[in-house]
């Protein structure tokens, strides 16, 4: 950190002829520091410990050494503290790091409090302090996150007050008014009652979080005219860079977008980068090609730290936006079982049952949620927190139980003569309310609905935007309409405006105005801001409302058009929308009339022979295995479903299965070439 040409001149030869290093030359001074009855003792201590990488497998040995040798300095407990919390993966692991680390920072404010404080422009005192008061930043920077790790946010905001007393005129490891910051942001939606260190509303914490950025820039300023000279020019210009990523955070959070992308402009070549941050930034704004490519320069950075990686939780959505819910599949299991119950386990479980979600395969999506559900979630290196998470969860059970109750209506043509499909959806529909009632009552109580929820895309929001819609589509419809068309007029991003209109024209459709709601979907796909790419779930939601208003308007023909639209761009979402695909049904082989007779009970109308897909199935026999292979093309001729097959026993089973396949649900996961966007 510290240029050796302006070290103390005794040393300087010696450090440049490399006789001796930075660190030998940092122990030699601070020698001085040390009270002259342990001296000799914490000597050895310090000689020890330059030979001792903090990072090896040594260093637990160590610890225990140092301790024995002298349990009233601190670096025995820093050495015990630093390989707990290295080694913490859950709450359990991080609390047992908290008591080594809370020791070794008493001791060391016990026995230096002299270095700590020292605040000079000369070169000699200067080094001869430096390497207390880097101990002291490290050790509270590893208590700081601790503290956050247990859920303590009220100890970890009395640690930042409690290093900024010592006032360093160096800040290597702890800006502490950056963590202010932070901290207050992350617990933005609690009050003072809970913790006396937030304000009572949002809105207010918010302020307070970019008052503590102000004062890390003017104390900036004021240690810089210490700084210079002893600090390299290099390592001092990132001091505002750090600052610079907090504002953008908050900038972006509040949807600021000009003061987010100006602050992300200024920090574009700095080496620690978050592209993380900024993909997510591009997704608020719309832009979900860019914020995928960002994604994957955070996932190429990424230092493999035991914590949340957003980005793949966050690419998972966009894969579904891409009408690739099995690219997002195969990715996150894959994460999951590389990670094994470490943090960020949870949080990919969700992404997981929410792509089999959109892929249709709900019972599977079922058990994934629950194992997301169960597992103790501890939120590390992220601002998401527990109510994000459960939040995400109890939107996707009900979103399951929507499905499931699609899903009789689906395999039963004539489901309302069905007693048991009847005796079924009554079940699922018990089930919707009451988790329809858990939701709703956690919904009115989260007060950042209007700047999370409402807005459809925001960096705090773990949900997707389609998702909003199962959300509200029950609540008082004339006010989300007005509210809707205020945030056309209002919300300055482009690329989102368009989402407005959408749940504007779905509302209508709920008040029964079908003619209004496909005149603002007709306007929408004009629309020159659409990605073709990324937003093929946005436009085939388009295709299945504009299908559902020619229903409600009698124009079957038109009807049949976007029904061939929606088949053609995402498929999976059919057998969930409550009406029939028109298809024509091509059979070969060695045909199982069981199995053809229970297809045709399905929700299908295979009476349709001309300008619709078509779906080929042949039987084959090989000893007493019984093959189905099958594919489907559209009206076109391209295909929709590749060509693949299937093992099966019972009839009806194999009728079902086949049923929900020729919509591209489950079966074969796409190879890389034809995930890849175009």
């Amino acid at each position: 950190m510290l240029s050796i040409s302006l070290l103390f001149p005794e040393y300087r030869s010696s450090a440049q002829q490399g006789q001796m290093s930075q660190k030998e030359i940092f122990m030699k001074i601070s020698q001085s520091q040390h009270p002259q009855s342990k001296a000799a003792v914490r000597y050895n201590i310090d000689a020890k410990r330059m030979v001792t990488d903090i990072n090896s497998n040594e260093v637990l040995a160590r610890s225990r050494e140092f301790i024995r040798t002298d349990s009233t300095y601190y670096v025995g407990w820093l050495y015990e503290g630093y390989y707990k919390y290295d080694h913490a993966a859950d709450y359990l692991g991080f609390k047992n790091a908290i008591v080594p680390l809370e020791k070794a920072l008493n001791l060391l404010e016990h026995d230096y409090k002299t270095a700590l404080s020292t605040r000079t422009h000369d070169v000699i005192p200067f080094i001869s302090a430096a390497p207390f008061q880097q101990d002291y930043q490290m050790i509270a920077n590893y208590l700081w996150d601790s503290y956050n790790n247990t859920d303590q946010p009220q100890k970890a905001f009395a640690l930042l007050r409690r290093t900024l007393k010592w006032n360093f005129q160096f800040d290597t490891y702890m800006d502490s008014y950056n963590l202010m910051a932070w901290t207050v942001h992350r617990n933005r939606f609690y009050q003072t009652t809970k913790y006396p260190f937030l304000r009572n509303s949002i809105d207010e914490n918010e302020k307070l979080a970019y008052k503590y950025l102000d004062s890390q820039l003017k104390r900036i300023d004021r240690n810089r005219v210490l700084n210079e000279g002893l600090i390299t020019p290099g390592i001092l210009s990132q001091d505002k860079l750090r600052v610079y990523h907090y504002k953008s955070v908050l900038y972006s959070y509040n949807l600021d977008i000009d003061s987010a992308a100006y602050y992300y402009d200024l920090m574009r070549a700095a080496p620690n980068f978050s592209h993380n941050n900024f993909g997510t930034f591009r997704a608020i704004c719309g832009d979900f090609r860019n914020a995928e490519a960002e994604y994957k320069l955070a996932a190429q950075t990424d230092n493999g730290d035991k914590h949340l990686k957003e980005f793949d939780y966050y690419q998972s959505i966009l894969d579904i936006y891409k009408s690739q819910p099995k690219t997002g599949i195969v990715h996150l299991t894959d994460l999951i079982k590389a990670v094994g119950s470490t943090p960020g386990f949870g949080w990919y479980n969700i992404g997981l049952s929410r792509c089999l979600q959109y892929d249709g395969q709900i019972l599977e999506a079922k058990r994934i949620i629950n194992k997301a559900a169960e597992f103790k979630e501890t939120h590390i290196g992220t601002s998401l927190g527990q109510t994000h998470y459960d939040f995400s969860i109890q939107l996707i059970k009900l979103r399951n139980i929507e499905s499931e109750w699609e899903m009789q209506r689906f395999e039963h043509r004539n489901w309302w003569y069905n007693p048991v499909a009847l005796t079924h959806m009554a079940g699922i529909t018990a089930d919707k309310y009451t988790q329809q009632f858990l939701i709703i009552n956690q919904f009115v109580q989260n007060p950042e609905r209007d700047k999370v929820i409402y807005k459809l895309f925001s960096t705090e929001s773990t949900v997707s935007w389609d998702e909003i819609w199962y959300l509200l589509e029950d609540f008082t419809t004339q006010f989300f309409i007005d509210h809707f068309q205020k945030e056309i007029q209002t919300d300055k991003r482009k690329y989102i405006q368009k989402y407005f209109s959408y749940f504007v024209a779905k509302f209508k459709m709920k008040q029964g105005k079908y003619k209004e709601a496909a005149k603002i979907f007709d306007d929408m796909l004009a629309s020159p801001t659409f990605d073709n790419g990324y937003e093929k779930l946005f436009v085939a939601r388009i295709y299945e409302a504009k299908a559902q208003c020619a229903k409600e308007l009698k124009n079957e023909s038109l009807q049949l058009t976007w029904m061939n639209k929606l088949y053609a761009i995402y498929p999976q979402l059919v057998p969930f929308s409550g009406m029939q695909m028109p298809m024509h049904l091509h059979v070969a082989g060695s045909v199982d009339k069981e199995v053809v007779s229970h297809l045709k009970d399905c929700n299908i109308n295979w009476d349709t022979k001309g300008g619709v897909p078509n779906v080929y199935i042949t039987f084959s026999n090989v000893g007493k295995r019984k093959d189905i292979q099958y594919y489907v093309t559209d009206a076109t001729g391209q295909v929709i479903v590749a060509k693949q097959s299937f093992a099966w026993q019972k009839p009806d089973d194999g009728a079902i299965s086949l049923a929900y396949r020729i919509f591209n649900i489950g079966g074969k996961t796409p190879d890389k070439d034809q995930a890849t966007v175009k």
